[in-house]
C-alpha cells in the first residue's frame, strides 16, 4: 500500500512538472472555448511500459471516457487523478497527499473498450463521493457505476463516430457500443418481471454482497433508460453519500436520504428510480 502511495505521488510530481509528458483535461468538447482552469479535470495515466500501450492514447481514451459523465456536473471540481492499469479495478478510498485519486484497472495493450468501461466505473464511484459507510445499500451505487459504464461506452461510441480522438480511430466506434450492448442483452429481467419485483426477490442477497456483478448488471440495465432519456439528472449521484451512516437503513430510508439532500431539480428523477423499485418516497 504505502509504495503505491510513494509511486503514485511520484508519478503525480512528474506529470505536474513535465507538462509535455501528459497533462489532458477531460470534458471539453472540441471546439468549444477552453473551460475555467477550476473546472478542468486532470487524469493522470502511469508511465507508458505498465499499460504496453502508447501513453497519449491512454490518455486519449481515459479522458473520452470521463468527459461523457463529467459533462454533466458543471459546478463540480475534483483533484487530479492517477490511474495504473494494475491491481483493479478499483478505487481508494485514501487519498494523496495532494488530494489525488488513485484508480486502479485491470487491463492493459489496446483494448480500448475495457479501459473505457472499467474507468467510467471508477470515475463514477468518485463523483458519488465513495465512503466507508453502511454496506447493506452500497450494491445501488456498485449498480449505478455500472450502470455509468454503459452509459458511458454508448456515449462514447456516439462521440467517436463524428469526433474521434484520432481519426482513425472513427472505425472503432461501434465496437465501443457494442461492447456494452453485449452486456446489456445478458442483464435482462426476466420476461414478464418488473424490477420491484426483482428487487424484492433479490434484496438479501443483494444487501449481503453489494459488488454482485450479475445482479448490478441487471439494476444497471433496467434503470439505463432513466439516465439516457435525462442524462442532465447524472449530477444528482453527486448527493448519494451526502446521508451516509455508519447503521444501516433500509433501502427505502436510503433513497428517502438521497432524495432529502439532493438539490429540488433532481428530486423528481430520484422519485421515478424509487418508484421502479416499488418505492414511493414522502414529498420534501
Amino acid at each position: 500500500m504505502h509504495t503505491h502511495h510513494t509511486s503514485c505521488t511520484a508519478v503525480l510530481s512528474l506529470l505536474l512538472l513535465c507538462p509535455g509528458l501528459v497533462q489532458a483535461w477531460a470534458g471539453e468538447p472540441k471546439g468549444k472555448s477552453a473551460q475555467p482552469e477550476s473546472r478542468r479535470l486532470l487524469i493522470c495515466p502511469a508511465p507508458t511500459g505498465q499499460w504496453k500501450a502508447d501513453i497519449h492514447d491512454v490518455q486519449h481514451v481515459l479522458c473520452s471516457a470521463a468527459g461523457e459523465l463529467w459533462r454533466y456536473f458543471p459546478e463540480r471540481r475534483l483533484d487530479p487523478i492517477i490511474v495504473v492499469p494494475t491491481g483493479g479495478p478499483i478505487v481508494w478510498h485514501r487519498r494523496g497527499l495532494h488530494g489525488e485519486h488513485y484508480v486502479r484497472l485491470n487491463t492493459g495493450k489496446t483494448f480500448w473498450a475495457q479501459y473505457a468501461f472499467q474507468f467510467a466505473h471508477e470515475f463514477c464511484h468518485i463523483l458519488c463521493r465513495h465512503e466507508r459507510t453502511e454496506k447493506a445499500n452500497k450494491w445501488f451505487e456498485e449498480s449505478i457505476c455500472e450502470l455509468a459504464s454503459l452509459f458511458v461506452l454508448r456515449r462514447m461510441a456516439e462521440t467517436w463516430e463524428s469526433s474521434p480522438p484520432y481519426p482513425h480511430w472513427r472505425s472503432f466506434a461501434p465496437h465501443l457500443r457494442s461492447y456494452a450492448d453485449e452486456r446489456i442483452k445478458k442483464s435482462q429481467l426476466p420476461g414478464g418481471t418488473t424490477l420491484a419485483a426483482w428487487y424484492r426477490q433479490n434484496e438479501a442477497a443483494l444487501r449481503k454482497a453489494s459488488c454482485d456483478r450479475a445482479r448490478n448488471n441487471i439494476v444497471a440495465t433496467a434503470l439505463l433508460p432513466l439516465f439516457e432519456a435525462e442524462p442532465q439528472h447524472w449530477a444528482a449521484i453527486e448527493f448519494l453519500n451526502a446521508g451516509a451512516r455508519k447503521q444501516p437503513r433500509t433501502f427505502q430510508q436510503y433513497l428517502a436520504d438521497w432524495h432529502r439532500h439532493a438539490p429540488g431539480t433532481h428530486r423528481p428523477f430520484i422519485g421515478q428510480i424509487a418508484r421502479r423499485f416499488g418505492i414511493d418516497l414522502p414529498p420534501s
